[in-house]
């Protein structure tokens, strides 16, 4: 039996996992990111983690493979480096090497959306497809693309940013610099800022009420509450949301043509009161729909686990 390790490295955590070739997760190990600080403090907690993963598993660095690393940001897979990622505070950072020096074992570097998306390809949802889009609905607007069972990383590694796609010219401004992305649109926090917007529109909504409280703070089931209990503004927050983002799955639908588009992220949570609506406009806004031959829109079945396994299996994408 061989022996991987998967490192899911977020803004938030930094999660571990010890995976078998039968893709189980023997052991885990997690800490705290605290970013930004400096790499190698980061370095030494990803090394901290993968000790408590293995000791869980009961296993040594003896038997691991090879270590996969999933990471925000850009990365060149090649060079092991990760360019830019403003969350961890990494630049030119060459990861791969350092957590290498550390454990004495190759280390496989991706983009951590990637690495989620080949994790639902391999054992999700999407388990057996050859060609999978994947786009994660939390902070961001995190996305993966595996192309013919191999992640997609296009020329110089950076393919794959879907979320800072243009939606509408001009529109509301996004992290990356630019105007309306899509994920300034389709992610947590662009349901967040319309609900925001509707709520200031219509003081009398029980968003208000709804916000309050959680201690004044509107969060991405602010609207679907407040549409469940009979709100008007609360049901065309979520309309509107629903429509955004079936534009932009119509999109990757009409671009790639996966066999699998795989939606995850927080905001699936809401289940079929999210899919069901989202799958008729996806529908309704692609170019050539054949209901026998279809994309099948899907959430995702790994949860926070498509990363690690995902990651553990980066020697092979």
């Amino acid at each position: 039996m061989n022996y991987y390790l998967g490192v899911d490295l977020g803004g938030t955590n930094i999660a571990v996992g010890v995976v078998d070739e039968d893709m189980r997760i023997l052991g885990r190990g997690k800490k705290k990111t605290n970013a930004p600080r400096p790499a190698q403090e980061i370095v030494e907690d990803i090394v901290s983690a993968i000790s408590m993963a293995l000791e869980q598993a009961e296993l040594s660095m003896e038997q691991i493979q090879w270590i996969g690393v999933g990471t925000p940001g850009s990365v060149d897979i090649v060079a092991g480096v990760v360019g830019y990622a403003a969350n961890l505070g990494f630049l030119n950072t060459p990861l791969a090497s350092m957590i290498g020096e550390r454990t004495g074992k190759q280390v496989y570097l991706g983009n951590d959306g990637n690495a989620a998306a080949y994790g639902e390809a391999l054992a999700g949802h999407a388990k057996g497809a050859k060609d999978v889009v994947m786009v994660t609905l939390g902070t961001g607007f995190g996305s993966g693309i595996v192309i013919d069972g191999r992640i997609y990383t296009g020329y110089q590694s950076k393919a794959g940013e879907i979320g800072h796609a243009a939606m509408v010219y001009n529109g509301r401004p996004c992290t990356c610099g630019r105007k309306g992305c899509i994920e300034a649109y389709c992610s947590a926090t662009g349901l967040i800022s319309t609900t925001r917007e509707y709520m200031e529109r219509f003081p009398q909504s029980q968003m208000w009420e709804l916000a309050k409280k959680e201690g004044d703070a509107v969060s991405g089931r602010t609207a679907f509450d407040a549409m469940r209990s009979g709100d008007e503004a609360g049901a065309g927050v979520v309309e509107e949301y629903i429509n955004h983002l079936g534009c932009a799955l119509a999109n990757i639908v009409d671009i790639f043509a996966p066999e699998y588009l795989v939606v995850g992220g927080g905001i699936c949570n809401e289940g079929e009161t999210l899919m069901a609506p989202l799958r008729r406009v996806v529908e309704q806004e692609i170019f050539d729909y054949d209901p026998q031959k279809a994309t099948k829109l899907v959430t995702a079945a790994l949860g926070n686990d498509a990363g690690i396994l995902g990651a553990a299996f980066l020697g092979k994408a």
